[in-house]
């Protein structure tokens, strides 16, 4: 899984790359981001969420029906397909309504350029809503059967479309802007990019054939009853939470329109924390949803034979063990984030690059916080308590979006969006003891002391290692030394893998037992490996 999902993210990274040097980071560039995260917002806030938080418990729980649960599984994808489809519909009618709230200052005076494009580029991209139903409930099947890598494989298949898409663009097409864009340009950027979407969801149905599940149309909402009733705390939690990113949208959109009015061209609007958010998720995905993908479906069938402690266990020992990359990964954006985004994303200005750097470097500091609070989240799904953690995704949110207008005020318009890095850290490190609290009715006695330990002399050596590299690297800024691109990357290769080995020793120094385990398992496969021969 982790393999998998790191070849999704490199190959994501790419097409993001295409991305900003085809569309830059400015105006334009929002236009697209804006319409393209929208089916996400709407599928999340509609279906997404509660898919993921239900259908495993409740899969697991229809493996003792006659059928093995294919009558459950059909049922529940029938249905849920006719809903997206719907939703595609009214969504694709009501583009101008859904622009005007994510972005409403695309329709003030002088901006109808960008009005126009961003509704363009969301009518082609809605359909994907139904296409991102389709991909999580075969996914979803597909780990209740105990296969979790093709989940993670797939949108590999939709980032090498979108890297034909974008790459083409590129070579065959010059650059565009709001005034140059045509609009045969806009239909084959968002038209291709829900393409992508499409071939993700088609390459998951040889799987499921493969694991022996027999999927067909079938109406009726027979079994469905607790399921529906599940989704509903988890459609209000997953609503709270798309509110709060609705104001994240809504405050860097602002941002950017109100730069342009003061002539800063620079991008400094949705554009810049999006993609800060993608480099920031690069750790979190490998090894946090890996994780949490792979015991899901144990401690499902724990908290249904009522084991609280092996619950509490497997959660613990799920947030040591991703702590031990999400910590040094948090060190490394804090400390290198304009290093790292000024080398990978190429095709535009040292300074836009380096704007996203600063946003991922505020991102940083709550990446732990976010990891720990996704992995207590589907603690309670393990329990089917949908109603508890709404609780916990209020506060996170009513921080954040307090946070968010307080610094769209006081803060100078280019200077916004990392704000919104700061105000996105801080609710989730303020919601963390939170989260465990609500959580230890169900899993008894659930405290920050439970991993604090570790994490504290895992801070302490990616902090100590990376410091002094750190140093080095504002000195040779700081002298005056002009490096190419080649020579920056040259530079942070260098910087990450001592920083790698640095930490690894530190760490094993330090008596982090995860990261002993690591090591001793590598050489036990060594020993062995003769033997195997």
């Amino acid at each position: 899984m982790a393999l998998g999902t790191i070849i999704s993210r490199i190959t994501g990274f790419i097409r993001g790359i295409l991305i900003v040097a085809v569309l830059g980071t400015a105006l334009l560039a929002d236009t697209y981001n804006v319409a393209n995260t929208m089916p996400n917002i709407l599928y999340n806030l509609l279906v997404g969420g509660a898919l993921t938080a239900i259908f495993i418990p409740q899969l697991v729980r229809s493996f003792d029906h006659d059928d093995g649960g294919d009558g459950f599984a059909s049922r529940l994808i029938t249905t849920i397909s006719i809903i997206l489809l719907v939703l595609v519909v009214v969504g694709m009618y009501f583009a101008p309504a859904l622009v005007r709230l994510y972005a409403p200052e695309f329709f003030t005076p002088g901006f109808e350029a960008e009005k126009e494009i961003a509704i363009a580029f969301t009518r082609y991209c809605l359909p994907q809503i139904f296409f991102l139903g389709l991909f999580t409930m075969l996914g979803q099947v597909a780990n209740a059967r105990g296969s979790f890598g093709p989940l993670m494989w797939a949108p590999i298949a939709n980032n090498i479309v979108g890297i034909a898409l974008f790459g083409g663009f590129l070579v065959f097409s010059q650059k565009v802007s709001i005034d140059t864009i045509a609009s045969s340009q806009v239909q084959i950027l968002g038209w291709g990019t829900s393409i992508s979407v499409v071939v993700q969801a088609l390459v998951l149905f040889p799987v499921i054939k493969r694991l022996g599940v027999k999927l067909r149309p079938q109406w009726g909402l027979a079994g469905l009853g607790k399921s529906f009733g599940l989704a509903g705390w988890t459609l209000l939690y997953v609503l709270i939470a798309q509110l709060g990113y609705l104001v994240t949208v809504n405050v860097a959109t602002s941002a950017a329109v109100r730069s342009a009015k003061e002539g800063i061209t620079r991008g400094v609007g949705y554009t810049p924390y999006t993609y800060a958010y993608y480099v920031m998720l690069l750790p979190y995905s490998i090894v946090t949803i890996s994780i949490i993908t792979a015991i899901l479906p144990h401690i499902s069938r724990q908290a249904l034979a009522k084991n609280r402690e092996e619950v509490r266990l497997q959660l613990i020992r799920a947030i040591k063990l991703v702590g031990v990359i999400t910590i040094p990964s948090g060190v490394a954006f804090l400390f290198f984030g304009p290093l790292i985004t000024q080398v990978i994303f190429v095709g535009i200005s040292a300074e836009d690059s380096r704007y996203i750097g600063f946003v991922l470097a505020a991102m940083s500091l709550g990446l732990v916080a976010f990891s720990i609070n996704l992995i207590l989240i589907r603690g309670f799904n393990a329990f089917e308590d949908t109603r508890t953690q709404v609780v916990s995704i209020l506060l996170i949110n009513i921080i954040s979006v307090g946070l968010s207008y307080l610094f769209l005020h006081v803060l100078k318009n280019q200077w916004v969006t990392i704000g919104l890095g700061a105000a996105f850290s801080i609710s989730y490190i303020l919601g963390l003891p939170i989260t465990l609290l609500l959580l230890k009715r169900h899993t008894g006695s659930l405290t920050i002391r439970d991993f604090l330990g570790q994490h504290l002399r895992l801070a302490g050596t990616a902090v100590g290692v990376m410091a002094p590299l750190f140093g080095l690297t504002q000195y040779i800024s700081w002298v005056g030394v002009r490096l190419s691109h080649a020579a920056r990357a040259g530079e942070l290769l260098v910087v990450m893998l001592l920083a790698f080995l640095g930490y690894l020793v530190a760490s094993k120094a330090a008596g982090v037992e995860e990261i002993s385990m690591i090591l001793h398992l590598r050489k036990s496969l060594v020993k062995r490996e003769p033997e195997a021969e």
